[in-house]
């Protein structure tokens, strides 16, 4: 029952993903082709609401919820090509699919019963990451 909050928040999520037409693989298409400005203003808008949360975060010495404070590690430059690589194969993913991780449960729900597969690949993949974790590099 704790958790409850979560399930609320993740359905009015998955709702407003729908109504935006974000989950929509017409729209995601229509990114990857350059055919509409749609998602890219999404997106835009999602990365701009990020920097300016994570300002917030900084200047305001905003604590989790467990009281600790949060910290945002600086990134290594030579990290760059493992970013390059890991971004490439998501949007491969992405484009393949027609739908990143994050709505894919949002697109079951509106009845698109064949996102079984990629969110069994999804949960497949994190537990084989899980299992090799120690030996990858970080």
């Amino acid at each position: 029952m704790a958790h409850i909050k979560y399930v609320v928040f993740g359905i009015l999520f998955g709702f407003v993903l729908t109504k935006a037409e974000v989950i929509s693989w017409f729209r995601i298409q229509e990114m990857f082709r350059f055919q509409a400005f749609h998602m890219y203003g999404v997106i835009g808008a999602a990365v701009v609401v990020g920097m300016i949360s994570v300002q917030i975060i900084k200047r305001f010495n905003i604590k989790d919820i467990y009281g600790e404070p949060i910290t945002i590690k600086p990134k290594d430059s030579r990290t760059i090509y493992r970013y390059m690589i890991g971004g490439t194969l998501f949007g491969f993913g992405w484009a393949l699919t027609g739908a990143c991780p994050g709505p894919l449960y949002a697109l079951l729900g509106s009845g698109l019963s064949i996102m079984i597969v990629p969110i069994a690949g999804a949960i497949a993949g994190t537990y084989v990451y899980g299992l090799l974790q120690d030996k990858l590099p970080h």
